[in-house]
């Protein structure tokens, strides 16, 4: 059974279309307007396995937060959607990924309840090219509400702020790829005493 989601969001300041397969290759085909951010989407389709297309034509002569935010809004979305009823699958996975001098440790848990802790190093260059470095926890908490999953990111460590965004992403995609995976002893199954996820 295929495992695909695709949102369209539309509003006064974006256009967004997100389709995720989550048994994919990792083919990839992004594009936001924000370069950065195009980067470490790729990253996560790539090391998540999932084939990812996203689209986004948004108001980038105010700046970048609108086309970003409803980006990720759409993508947790479409990562619900392509989750379907949960049964069978693994629910938690955790990555610990280094950037050379920078580590991110991630675990998630596809619980149907959104939360988010995040912490990354203090005093970071503010912008890597038009990315502004403190969307990326507002990226995940707009990903992890419309998910609904509960996420811990935790980068204990890190100078170069290109390598601590970029080492969360590589982390991210990998404990979503865990957590997402149809276990072979769980088939029929749904991970949950209470039977609701």
């Amino acid at each position: 059974m295929s495992r695909v989601g695709r949102v369209e969001r539309t509003t006064k300041e974006t256009s967004v279309t997100v389709e995720i397969d989550l048994d994919g290759t990792g083919k990839v085909d992004v594009s936001t307007g924000v370069g950065f951010f195009d980067h470490m989407l790729d990253q996560l389709g790539r090391h998540g396995l999932f084939d990812l297309t996203v689209k986004t034509d948004g108001d980038l002569h105010i700046d970048t937060h609108h086309t970003i935010e409803d980006t990720a809004l759409a993508l947790g979305a479409a990562f619900k959607q392509a989750l379907g009823d949960k049964v069978g699958i693994t629910r938690f996975g955790n990555c610990t990924v280094p950037l050379d001098e920078s580590l991110a440790q991630v675990t998630v848990d596809l619980s149907g309840r959104p939360y988010l802790v995040h912490t990354e190093p203090e005093n970071m260059a503010p912008m890597i090219g038009s990315y502004d470095t403190t969307m990326t926890r507002h990226i995940l908490e707009s990903f992890v509400a419309q998910a609904q999953v509960a996420l811990h990111v935790h980068v204990p460590y890190g100078r170069n702020a290109h390598h601590i965004v970029e080492c969360q992403f590589k982390a991210l995609a990998r404990a979503l790829r865990y957590a997402a995976e149809r276990d072979p002893r769980a088939a029929g199954i749904l991970p949950s005493t209470k039977g609701a996820l």
